[in-house]
């Protein structure tokens, strides 16, 4: 980290669902999630959100009989594949990540509409990827929310199952070290949110059997850890939905198993 280094703010995780959002969407909210209308957005793709504050998770998908196919979705692994940076400046950001010597793609902007007050309004974006492998975990890329009003409303952010923002994501390489400082070069996250990296090993020492829902990749995102929530209604409603789940002292941990992934819930 040198003092050149600049600040890092959460934009939002992705969780890539293919095919298969409508199942993603019905896990979400039964484990108490408000879970946004349908985003149709203009590259393809089809999203819901779990907004949240600071940060929130998109889940992002490929309709089967859309006549336009965003095909880095499904080109991407299923699962957690995606760490999207808050800027302000997304021009910026590109020109500093090609000064870094990263392979940073062409700005793009899009948009998709979202219903307000019985009228559809656009939500518009700019972003900045990365060319995908240069983090093997997943996908990394930077956004600048163009109507901010349009996706953080009021309504879709109080989640009767309490939990009130994201923590962490917890990223797996064969050699974390090496990882953590890749990722630090991107920026020093600001109090509230922060990557933490373990190989196989300690995933498994972490998490037990859960562990074993996860990706056979040698390098991938693994778990969310999301802040606050009632952990005792929240472990009710994943034994309702048949998931598996681990309990302990402040800490609960379940497994999306169709989507490779691990959610954990805790006070931090």
């Amino acid at each position: 980290m040198t003092a050149n280094t600049p600040p890092a703010r959460l934009d939002h995780l992705v969780l890539n669902t293919h095919y298969d959002i409508d199942a993603a969407h019905a896990l979400l909210e039964g484990l108490g999630f408000i879970v946004t209308p349908r985003g149709h957005h203009t590259l393809g793709s089809v999203n819901h959100l779990v907004v949240l504050a600071g940060g929130y998770l998109e889940l992002i998908g490929q309709p089967r009989d859309s006549e336009k196919v965003r095909q880095e979705i499904l080109d991407s692994p299923l699962g957690i594949d995606g760490l999207v940076y808050a800027v302000d400046d997304v021009p910026a950001c590109h020109d500093r990540w090609i000064a870094l010597g990263l392979d940073a793609q062409p700005v793009q902007h899009f948009s998709r509409p979202v219903e307000v007050d019985g009228r559809a309004v656009d939500a518009r974006f700019s972003t900045v990827r990365l060319a995908p492998g240069q983090f093997a975990a997943g996908r990394v890329y930077a956004c600048r929310h163009l109507t901010p009003e349009l996706v953080w409303r009021a309504q879709w952010m109080s989640h009767p199952n309490g939990v009130t923002g994201i923590s962490s994501l917890l990223v797996i390489d064969a050699d974390p070290a090496r990882a953590a400082a890749d990722y630090a070069r991107l920026g020093q996250w600001d109090p509230g949110f922060g990557l933490e990296f373990s190989d196989a090993a300690g995933l498994a020492a972490r998490f037990g059997a859960l562990a074993a829902h996860l990706p056979a990749r040698p390098a991938f995102f693994a778990a969310i850890r999301l802040r606050g929530g009632d952990r005792a209604g929240i472990a009710a409603r994943a034994r309702a939905l048949g998931l598996p789940l681990q309990e302990e002292p402040g800490r609960l941990t379940l497994a999306l198993p169709a989507f490779q992934a691990l959610l954990e819930f805790s006070d931090a």
